[in-house]
């Protein structure tokens, strides 16, 4: 098949995150397969306009602030002549709308949609706008079939009256390659790993870290990720008193980050919704339980009391109450860890490959 993928960004965009890994890791192995992979992109600084990247031929083209008006463009002035067997959509906040002139096979993919999370990433006006976005897009995307990544997602578009046969879910998977553990003796570390955005919330961690380090002053907090919350983040946690213990690490390699995984008790993910939550399952795979909020997306990820521990999104005294627990109770959090890690070797990005080749090819020859 001659595949065209459309996305904001591809894996080595420095704003991407689990979706691109979802993307990506899933169309590597769609491309191994012999299949003719093509990314459509958004440009960023440094990056070349065209390249190859395992396989998947990689084309860049606008800034983020145009990117979505250029999809149409580029598409009826050079995709659709070049023979595509059929067009793949990863819709994420600001949607192409595909379905109004895309003429060949189309399958969308969607991690979540915000609703009113959106309002605490930017201004009133620009929130509005996504979310007069994605309204729009429940409609024009309705009767496209549809690659989600939870059973949440899943619920939330059949609610938004999508047909249950149009979805399929495609999991987010771990590299068990990589994603391993190296040792069990973990040093008073702690961690949050994944995008600093707003709607991530990850400040109720540092207030609930600065009532757990009360009661255990020698603990560390390390954060790996990158994003505009950043500075608000650090200066909150010059206020609280707590930055001599919390380390913001920005940007690392997944080697690296396998190794600070293998470094911490538990990881904590504060987010106010998620598609699924790819950094539990590379923390799983690490043998690390997580403690989150109970929300769409996380609450799929995370097995409470089985593979990590939920708590109340906003909640900052349930969250202190959770966290203390598992520095408390060695015996429940080897437990956690321990099923946390069975519970990554059943996400495989081979098995996610299959699943997508075949929406694609279902997709692809069926009647018009």
């Amino acid at each position: 098949m001659k595949i065209l993928v459309l996305n904001w960004q591809d894996i080595r965009n420095p704003l991407g995150g689990g979706a691109e890994v979802h993307l990506h890791e899933i169309f590597r192995r769609i491309a191994a397969k012999g299949h003719d992979v093509t990314l459509f992109c958004s440009q960023f600084d440094g990056a070349m306009a065209d390249e190859t990247i395992d396989g998947v031929k990689v084309i860049r083209e606008g800034r983020r602030s145009v990117f979505n008006y250029l999809v149409p463009l580029r598409y009826q002035q050079r995709f659709r002549k070049e023979g595509f067997d059929v067009v793949v959509d990863d819709i994420n906040k600001i949607p192409f709308y595909t379905p109004w002139y895309v003429k060949e096979p189309l399958v969308g993919i969607l991690h979540h949609l915000f609703g009113k999370s959106i309002f605490s990433e930017t201004n009133v006006a620009g929130a509005l706008y996504v979310l007069a976005a994605e309204h729009l897009a429940t409609s024009v995307y309705r009767n496209t079939p549809m690659v989600v990544v939870s059973e949440s997602t899943r619920q939330e578009l059949l609610s938004n009256g999508f047909q249950e046969g149009n979805l399929k879910i495609v999991s987010n998977c771990v590299d068990h390659s990589l994603y391993k553990p190296m040792t069990s003796a973990r040093p008073q570390t702690i961690g949050y790993l994944g995008r600093l955005k707003n709607y991530k919330s990850v400040e109720d961690l540092l207030y609930a870290f600065e009532i757990v380090h009360r009661e255990f002053p020698d603990l560390r907090l390390v954060i790996l990720g990158e994003g505009d919350a950043r500075e608000g983040l650090e200066r909150i946690a010059r206020e609280l008193t707590i930055s001599v213990r919390v380390d913001f690490l920005g940007h690392v390699s997944q080697i690296e980050k396998v190794s600070y995984l293998n470094q911490m008790k538990y990881v904590v993910n504060t987010s106010s919704k998620e598609g699924w939550g790819l950094t539990v399952i590379e923390a799983n795979a690490c043998g690390v339980p997580v403690i989150a909020s109970d929300v769409p997306g996380l609450r799929d990820s995370v097995l409470d009391s089985r593979t990590g521990l939920l708590y109340e999104y906003g909640n900052i005294e349930q969250l202190a109450e959770k966290m203390l627990l598992l520095l408390r109770d060695d015996n429940l959090r080897s437990r956690l860890a321990a099923e946390a890690l069975e519970w990554s070797r059943t996400f495989e990005w081979d098995s996610s490959a299959d699943a997508m080749l075949e929406v694609l090819e279902q997709t692809r020859s069926a009647p018009a």
